[in-house]
C-alpha cells in the first residue's frame, strides 16, 4: 500500500470476458457516478485507439492504417492527446472527490512515479500528465471532471506494439519537435525492456498485481446488472467510420 491520504478500492469485473475500450470509459463514468469511495482499477484492451475530446480524428489518426488492421476508434470526454492502446499497454483509471485540476494530477501521478521507484525505475514526472524512465515516455494521462468527482485515466506501456502505435496514430510534427525528436517511437519506451531490474516487470499480469496492490486496499466487485448498465452507457465512446 502506498502513503496516499485516502483508501482507494480496486473496481473489479467478475470474469475475464474481452471488453471494447469504450466499455471501461463507461466503467469509470459509471463509478465516479455511483459510488462515493475513492477508487482504482487497472484494464487492458484489444488493438485500439482513443482521441481526445477536441480532437479532429482525420488529423491525429492512420484511418486506412486501423482499418485494415481492425484497430478500434473511440472518442473520450477528457481533453490531452491521442493513443494508441493494446494488450501490452496498461490502462489506468482514478477516480476521487473533485479537486482543482494540477492538485489531482500532482497527488496522482506523484504516487504512480514512486510506485515505479519502488521496483527499481527512473520514473520522474514530466511537464503536466507524463511519466518517463530514463527518459522516455512510458505513461501519459488525461482528466475529466465531473460535478462532484475526477477521473484520471492513462496510459503505462509495457510491452505495447510499437511499430503499430507509430503506425496508427499521428501526432503533430511540432510536438515531436518540443520534445526533441523525429517520431513517436523515439520518444516512447516499453517497461519490458527494463524487466531484469524487478520481476514486477516480466509480464503486463505481473505489472497489473503490483499497482493493483499498490494503490488498493479492497475490492468492490461489479455485479451483473452493473455490468447490463455500463454496457448500455459505452456506445457514445465509440467512433463509426
Amino acid at each position: 500500500m502506498n502513503d496516499f491520504e485516502v483508501t482507494m478500492k480496486n473496481i473489479v469485473i467478475p470474469d475475464e470476458k474481452v471488453r471494447s475500450l469504450s466499455f471501461y470509459l463507461a466503467m469509470e463514468e459509471y463509478v465516479a457516478g455511483s459510488m462515493d469511495c475513492e477508487a482504482f482499477f487497472v484494464w487492458r484492451v484489444p488493438p485500439s485507439v482513443i482521441i481526445g475530446r477536441n480532437q479532429i480524428l482525420e488529423n491525429e489518426v492512420n484511418l486506412d492504417y486501423c482499418a485494415k488492421n481492425g484497430v478500434g476508434l473511440f472518442r473520450r470526454r477528457s481533453g490531452g492527446g491521442c493513443v494508441y492502446s493494446d494488450p501490452g499497454n496498461i490502462m489506468l483509471s482514478y477516480i476521487s472527490r473533485r479537486g482543482e485540476v494540477s492538485a489531482v494530477f500532482d497527488r496522482y501521478l506523484s504516487a504512480l512515479a514512486a510506485a515505479l521507484g519502488n521496483i527499481g525505475l527512473d520514473a520522474v514526472r514530466s511537464g503536466r500528465n507524463d511519466i518517463l524512465v530514463n527518459g522516455r515516455k512510458v505513461s501519459g494521462n488525461a482528466f475529466h471532471q465531473l460535478p462532484d468527482r475526477s477521473i484520471v485515466h492513462g496510459t503505462l506501456l509495457h510491452s505495447s506494439d510499437l511499430e503499430a502505435l507509430t503506425e496508427a496514430i499521428r501526432p503533430p510534427v511540432e510536438k515531436l519537435q518540443r520534445h526533441g525528436v523525429a517520431s513517436v517511437r523515439q520518444r516512447v519506451a516499453n517497461l519490458s525492456e527494463f524487466k531484469d531490474i524487478s520481476p514486477v516487470l516480466e509480464t503486463p499480469e505481473s505489472l497489473q498485481a503490483y499497482l493493483t496492490g499498490y494503490f488498493t486496499d479492497g475490492d468492490i466487485l461489479l455485479a451483473p446488472e452493473q455490468l447490463r448498465e455500463i454496457e448500455d452507457m459505452s456506445y457514445e465512446y465509440i467512433i463509426h467510420c
